[in-house]
């Protein structure tokens, strides 16, 4: 059977993990499948029509195959009203600060699923990614149908196996080291990248895709010879030239300096690695997800407009101080020369 990186035609075993809200520009996505590697549209806060825009942008750029990625429809509960009215409390002080008015939970907090699916469908990608959960059997095959390979999401072995058993074609292991979101649904291992990849190559069969901290080429080469089929890097492509990184959030980047990521669930209500600032430290009540990501999604876009690097979401992994400036092909150059 042919390997993972021959079905997916690459030149290098590199994938740009999907980073969404604004950072996986189809420009960067089309710089990373030039280059060689798969480029990856984080797509999970885009609408419809959004998807297939870029999805189109990615085209125009590009005749190589690129990857969409989703979050996985996952069950949500309603907060109280005094979860709500603490989380609120806690988040007006940034607001006042930024002249906002007070915050307020929008209506709707998270897009339509089945709706984005579609859409991604009629992109047909390569290769459709998903974090947060799993699939149902007839989203498989209706990727199957469309002959668009489906790559899930683990942070541990447990979740990897089912993964394995609901048919994926290969899974992501997300180490703790990595940055963003962590991408799991059940108990996460925030394991060492190496040791899971180790363990995973000994517990499943289908390919493994490596993330988390990797940001040299050794860093790269020891996953691959540990198992892995393919490397996921995230952080690497932060301050590359077509990346869609924010100047304060790439200014924060370039200052940052090992042991200034964090765990937090400040921002989104999800656990995700980023740099410390003013809100890791000073929210301690989020709501869940969505609702948290919806209550800070104004502050964080006012954040970015006015250049405040303390009241935006600085996802990173920790391998962040290691992180350079570049086009997304010289990054791609470091990462496998």
């Amino acid at each position: 059977m042919p390997s993972l990186t021959q079905r997916l035609g690459l030149r290098l075993p590199i994938v740009l993990a999907p980073m969404a809200g604004g950072i996986s520009t189809p420009e960067l996505v089309a710089a990373v499948g030039n280059a060689g590697g798969l480029g990856s549209l984080g797509a999970a806060y885009l609408t419809p029509a959004q998807i297939g825009e870029a999805g189109a942008a990615v085209r125009r750029l590009t005749q190589e195959p690129f990857a969409v990625n989703l979050f996985a429809p996952q069950s949500t509960s309603e907060p109280t009203a005094p979860q709500v009215e603490r989380a609120v409390a806690e988040l007006a002080p940034f607001h006042a600060d930024l002249g906002l008015p007070p915050p307020a939970l929008p209506p709707q907090t998270s897009g339509d699923f089945e709706a984005q699916l579609d859409a991604a469908l009629e992109v047909c990608p390569a290769v459709l990614s998903f974090t947060f959960g799993r699939l149902e059997t007839r989203h498989l095959e209706a990727l199957r149908v469309r002959g668009i390979l489906a790559i899930g999401t683990a942070t541990g072995l447990e979740e990897a196996r089912q993964l394995e058993a609901d048919g994926v074609d290969s899974i992501v292991l997300q180490g703790g080291a990595a940055g963003g979101h962590r991408g799991g649904w059940s108990e996460d291992e925030l394991a060492d990248t190496l040791a899971l990849t180790r363990a995973a190559a000994q517990s499943v069969r289908v390919p493994l895709i490596a993330a988390g901290g990797l940001m040299t080429a050794a860093d790269v080469r020891a996953v691959l010879d540990a198992g892995a089929s393919l490397t996921q890097c995230g952080t690497a492509f932060l301050r590359a030239t077509e990346a869609g990184t924010s100047a304060p959030y790439r200014a924060a980047l370039a200052a940052a300096k090992p042991g200034d990521t964090v765990l937090t669930r400040a921002f989104s209500g999800r656990t995700a690695r980023g740099l410390r600032n003013a809100v890791t430290a000073g929210i301690g009540h989020p709501l869940p997800y969505p609702q948290q990501n919806a209550l800070t999604r104004q502050m964080r876009a006012a954040g970015a407009a006015a250049g405040r690097a303390d009241v935006l979401s600085l996802w990173a992994g920790e391998g962040v101080a290691q992180g350079r400036e570049g086009t997304a092909a010289e990054i791609l150059a470091g990462l496998w020369p």
